[in-house]
């Protein structure tokens, strides 16, 4: 039952697993984004599917009318699938409840033969109450853990005239890839089984309200006392900044771990004497 999934000699090119949010303007804008990333998915052999809202929706009929696209809707590897019947659109979403529904799709598109699921999912609907917006921000990451363990993908769409510029950024920092350029740092999961999270970007004075808040939807946690943060990604990160993650980390009766090549950090926290974190040399 061979569904296009690439072998050890297939030449098609593959690329890594992600989690992108992407603020797009317009229809066409979304749907150019969205061709490009399925048409990867399915050069890489996956399945993959496009999550629309109520029809009449044009990003799927010009997703239906791509010809780089053709060939999967033939066979069946490419799908557009309701946004209803793959999130609870009526409600704030269950975050455990919502990553498990990915992780069964992922797990069946296995079994079927494909290398994989990546998905193209328009979520505006989803955050457009403030009890919505809180659970759908925690459950990003609950599902960025999860893309983190399986052959998992998705693109997480907004639409940048609808929702508030602070909510974008607010769901853009908990993303692996983003296109808004406000969200000047993101934390993500890394490997979630060491119960790690990577911090990437800068931490400022801009940010302290936003980090405080991504930490506490993340809610990354100790392993043996130890709240360990893969921060080679991270170009700046001021005093404020540590201390806010000193005092998340001593809420959690542990020492955070900083894993960085730049000495600014080590300095920074031997000149403020901050015992509850620590420095260590990333691999």
């Amino acid at each position: 039952m061979d569904r296009s999934r690439p072998t050890d000699d297939d030449p098609r090119p593959t690329r890594p697993y992600g989690h992108v949010c992407w603020a797009y303007d317009d229809p066409a804008g979304l749907a150019a984004r969205a061709r490009e990333f399925l048409a990867d998915g399915l050069a890489a052999g996956e399945q993959v599917w496009y999550a629309a809202p109520d029809p009449p929706d044009p990003v799927a009929e010009r997703l239906r009318g791509a010809r780089v696209l053709a060939d999967g809707f033939r066979r069946g590897a490419a799908r557009i699938v309701p946004l209803n019947a793959t999130y609870d659109a009526g409600a704030a979403v269950d975050p455990e409840a919502q990553a498990a529904v990915f992780v069964a799709a992922a797990e069946t598109a296995l079994a079927d033969g494909y290398a994989g699921l990546r998905v193209v999912a328009d979520c505006t609907s989803l955050v457009r109450t403030p009890a919505a917006l809180e659970a759908f921000a925690r459950y990003e990451h609950v599902v960025d853990r999860e893309m983190q363990r399986r052959p998992l993908a998705g693109l997480c769409a907004f639409d940048r005239t609808r929702l508030d510029d602070r909510i974008l950024v607010e769901l853009a920092c908990l993303h692996q890839e983003t296109n808004v350029d406000a969200a000047l740092f993101r934390l993500h999961a890394c490997d979630p089984d060491a119960g790690c999270a990577a911090l990437t970007g800068e931490l400022d004075p801009s940010t302290h309200e936003l980090f405080a808040q991504a930490l506490d939807r993340v809610d990354p946690r100790p392993v043996d006392g130890r709240l360990v943060l893969d921060a080679s990604g991270l170009r700046y990160v001021d005093h404020r900044s540590l201390l806010l993650l000193q005092d998340f980390a001593r809420g959690r009766h542990a020492t955070a771990v900083l894993r960085t090549s730049r000495s600014a950090a080590t300095r920074l926290v031997e000149l403020l004497d901050l015992p509850g974190v620590r420095v260590e040399a990333a691999c």
